[in-house]
């Protein structure tokens, strides 16, 4: 990494700027098709992308500005992908931008579904760009077995944390009555594992009951609408709201209020966006989870960079650096303040050059 940018790397951003910042590369991504083919040449510096699900979730902008804050910090060309739940699309754009740089670039992606990632990763070592992907991938796609190209697999305990946010969700209405339970995609990873936490809360506290569980597919809207009908269909059997993210918890709560009900059910998600950490914080939500997406975002970047520019051998790293659970936090009315402080009212603090500093297991 150049000298001239440590600084900028390390030094923390004020809340204002970061506001600002997060609307512009929210409604002005650099777009595949505009970018000047000269920036593509074989010997500059690597394109960075990051491929995400959708920039109208909060959590993926902030992932978006984390991305957007280290490629200017390393002084490289940065492109969001998107694939708004569209594998094909999702897939199809990634291949797109690999002819179009020739391979010269560092991607960082979500897949949409597990399936993908074994797609994605073969088209990026054919083409000798360095990968690193996030939360979905099949069992048996292993980084070591693409060495030099396909660097890490970073992930978060879902079970560990979907039982977590369960845990707080019961004891928010005493532990005893009927819940109701929204899922994400239903072969996607962090889905089927929030999912799993949520079995083992409900298999420790014989007194819930599972009155129904529907997926929303992450989605807000979707979430609203199930709601609704849950309201209708179980009316005052409903005691909490677990939600696998924090985009349907918002949905959830929307149709909550619409009922005047917010603050009598509490409800529960994960990803730590700003509205839901609101919602902890009024009594609305009884806990989320968080990411830190705008950690995820630019970290797998970094670590794709490093390995790209030589700054570390990753045939010689260990397997806990090449595919690995991260570290999340728990964010309930006791811990709220505290994260509000350090997440919310400013930008989070990240040293790019430590690369495995968030290991957890």
């Amino acid at each position: 990494m150049n000298p001239e940018n440590s600084d900028l790397i390390r030094q923390p951003i004020p809340r204002r700027t970061f506001i600002r910042r997060a609307a512009v590369v929210t409604g002005a991504t650099a777009v595949l098709t505009t970018i000047p083919r000269k920036l593509f040449a074989a010997d500059s510096k690597p394109v960075l992308v990051n491929s995400i699900r959708s920039l109208a979730n909060p959590y993926h902008a902030t992932w978006n500005q984390g991305g957007a804050d280290f490629a200017k910090a390393v002084g490289c060309e940065y492109v969001t992908l998107v694939t708004e739940g569209n594998s094909e699309k999702g897939i199809a754009d990634i291949r797109a931008i690999l002819a179009k740089t020739g391979g010269n670039l560092v991607l960082n992606v979500d897949p949409n579904d597990s399936p993908d990632a074994r797609a994605i990763v073969e088209a990026c070592v054919n083409a000798k760009a360095h990968v690193v992907t996030q939360w979905n991938k099949p069992d048996d796609l292993h980084p070591k077995d693409f060495n030099p190209y396909y660097i890490a697999h970073i992930i978060f305990d879902g079970v560990t944390y979907g039982q977590q946010t369960a845990d707080a969700l019961f004891k928010a209405f005493g532990g005893s009555g009927g819940i109701v339970g929204l899922g994400g995609i239903i072969s996607n990873t962090p889905a089927i594992q929030r999912k799993q936490g949520l079995e083992k809360a409900l298999a420790a506290n014989p007194n819930v009951k599972l009155l129904d569980f529907q997926e929303a597919h992450w989605k807000a809207s979707e979430a609203f609408t199930i709601t609704g009908t849950w309201l209708t269909k179980f009316g005052k059997d409903i005691k909490g709201i677990w939600a696998a993210n924090d985009d349907m918890a918002s949905g959830a709560l929307e149709a909550l209020r619409a009922e005047g009900l917010n603050g009598k059910i509490p409800v529960c998600g994960t990803d730590g966006i700003k509205l839901a950490v609101e919602a902890v914080k009024s009594g609305d939500m009884a806990a989320t989870a968080s990411w830190n997406p705008y950690w995820q975002g630019g970290m797998g970047l970094s670590i794709g960079y490093g390995a790209r520019t030589g700054k570390f051998d990753v045939s010689k790293e260990p397997d806990n650096h090449r595919n690995y659970n991260a570290k999340g936090i728990l964010v309930t009315k006791e811990t709220v303040d505290d994260f509000i402080k350090n997440y919310i009212q400013t930008t989070p603090k990240v040293d790019w050059n430590d690369y495995w500093g968030n290991v957890a297991s």
